[in-house]
């Protein structure tokens, strides 16, 4: 990061989480069914190509997370940031850190991972020029304001915190402290490339080569991707079936009907039309549980109607008045859970999720509600706007439920309404150009399980995703000490002090934790769903 104030964080990670329907595939389904030993699975078409630096939403992920793997892994299960291709990583200060590669791994091309593989693809996915989506994941590293500047043209064309030592050792100085740093390792921007990528590109974006365990056999844009296991892989984590074929779909209502037809082995975002029935469809082949993402409303605080000291006591007030448990159970059928923190259960206590963290501002209470919102002078204007996308469809029920739930404590049948945007890219346009003077449909699924990453990209002063243009002293200095502690445990602690001030401020309101549904066919068995709501592909059976 080139100093606190300037961090270019995931702003793209909450387009992700919220954009999760809009990112479903379309097509016909066309064969289910195991033939030798392959998964057929729905899809939808990636955003950007599948460089690990360009890619921020979650279909294109799907493919990194089976054909890449980078120095550190999160269990499948825990979250926990294991090691991959990292023999180990070293520091006596959390800002210089020397990181050792394992022998033994290469890409599915035959060639050898060495350091010069990591340094190469961090220094290619930070520069200015090659216009990468998650170059600001790189910008702790030091150098990364020269090779990246916020405007102008880039002084240098590599990172100064990067030095190969030999193949097996690179070293890696931050800006600043960053004592959890090499949890962040297991996202896909800091996988490996190899040579292949810079001195052949387009043939290596038409068919990437990476060091997973699938390779591409076979990608045509629109409509489907054949990946296929690959016998040589050295990790522990191998492919249990033959490949997978990812199939488009353009509404994962389809995909849900060829999936009950038995023209599809695996859908991993179930529609809430479906909701209802889906127990009935599958079983136990439906799958719902708790991934890392929390669906929040967010406040312009560029709008001075809403900065103001007043405005604590109506957005408490707000918050109070939301009925979650109610419109959790009828709306989304328990496939989310009532939100009482700013993080995600999937973090667990010791990665820095406290249930009830956020106290009575965030349960139910009709009379409190409404007498914090007179006291604070009201809704500014008088009515609470909540902006969102209309395209999908998946929105208008839950924000009239939202809406409905405050004009009952209010008594006014107006105090509330939704106001839909037309489009997902018209929304997501008037949310960063802070062109809205109302709340909106915000949320965030985390990058990597860390507390921090739930706090800093969203609300610390100036960070990218920081939409609503929130500030606190208070809260910046409580994150900058939290990323400077040695023990984890203390970083967490104070990560939760920080989260403290966001209940005395309330600039966004939680909501609740999103779960992540699937359903699959009785041709496959071992189907899970990881921590960031993915189908764990790799350990597949096909009967």
């Amino acid at each position: 990061m080139r100093g606190a104030t300037q961090a270019r964080w995931a702003a793209c990670a909450v387009v992700v989480a919220l954009a999760a329907t809009a990112c479903g595939g379309g097509g016909s389904g066309g064969g289910g069914g195991g033939a030798n030993g392959i998964v057929s699975s729905s899809w939808g078409d990636p955003q950007n190509p599948l460089e690990p630096a360009n890619t921020n939403e979650v279909q294109g992920g799907k493919v990194l997370d089976m054909i890449f793997r980078g120095l550190k892994r999160y269990d499948p299960k825990t979250g926990a940031a294991t090691d991959m291709l990292a023999e180990k990583i070293e520091t006596k200060d959390n800002q210089n850190f020397t990181v050792t590669v394992k022998d033994g791994w290469t890409f599915s091309n035959g060639e050898k991972i060495t350091a010069k593989s990591f340094v190469d693809a961090w220094n290619y996915g930070a520069q200015l020029k090659n216009n990468q989506k998650n170059a600001y994941f790189f910008g702790y590293i030091d150098g990364y304001s020269k090779v990246h500047p916020d405007s102008g043209s880039a002084s240098a064309t590599t990172l100064s915190g990067l030095k190969v030592l030999n193949d097996k050792t690179f070293t890696v100085k931050l800006s600043q402290k960053f004592s959890l740093w090499p949890d962040t390792l297991g996202y896909p921007a800091f996988a490996p490339l190899p040579k292949a990528f810079f001195t052949d590109h387009a043939a290596w974006v038409a068919k990437p080569i990476g060091n997973g365990p699938y390779t591409v056999d076979k990608y045509t844009k629109g409509s489907s991707m054949n990946l296929r296991k690959w016998d040589k892989y050295p990790g522990d984590d191998k492919a249990q079936n033959g490949g997978i074929d990812l199939k488009v779909y353009t509404d994962n209502n389809t995909a849900y009907t060829d999936l009950t037809a038995g023209n599809l082995d695996l859908v991993d975002d179930v529609p809430a039309s479906q909701l209802k029935n889906v127990k009935a469809d599958l079983g136990d082949r439906y799958i719902n549980t708790p991934a890392g993402i929390i669906q929040t409303l967010a406040f312009p605080f560029y709008d001075k109607k809403w900065d103001t000291p007043g405005g604590i006591k109506v957005r408490q007030g707000l918050s109070m008045a939301i009925n979650r448990q109610q419109i959790t159970d009828q709306i989304f059928q328990k496939t989310r859970t009532p939100a009482s923190d700013w993080t995600s259960p999937v973090l667990g206590e010791a990665g820095g999720f406290k249930k009830g963290l956020c106290g009575a501002p965030c349960e139910y209470n009709a009379a409190n509600a409404k007498k914090l919102i007179e006291e604070g002078g009201g809704i500014p204007g008088g009515q609470l706007k909540i902006s969102y996308n209309g395209d999908t469809g998946s929105h208008k029920e839950w924000v009239d439920a939202v809406c409905n739930s405050i004009n009952k404590v209010m008594g006014n049948n107006k105090a509330c309404v939704g106001a839909p945007v037309g489009t997902f890219a018209d929304f997501r346009s008037q949310v960063s150009q802070q062109k809205l003077t109302g709340a909106w449909r915000a949320g965030w699924q985390m990058d990597y399980p860390l507390i921090q990453n739930f706090l800093q990209p969203v609300y610390y002063t100036d960070a990218s995703s920081n939409d609503g243009k929130w500030s606190n002293k208070e809260f910046d200095g409580l994150v900058d000490k939290a990323n400077a502690e040695s023990d984890k445990a203390k970083a967490v602690s104070t990560f939760q002090d920080a989260e403290k001030v966001l209940v005395a401020q309330m600039p966004v309101i939680p909501l609740w934790y999103q779960n992540g549904s699937a359903g699959y066919s009785e041709n496959i068995t071992d189907v899970s769903l990881n921590q960031f709501s993915v189908p764990v592909y790799e350990q597949i059976k096909v009967k």
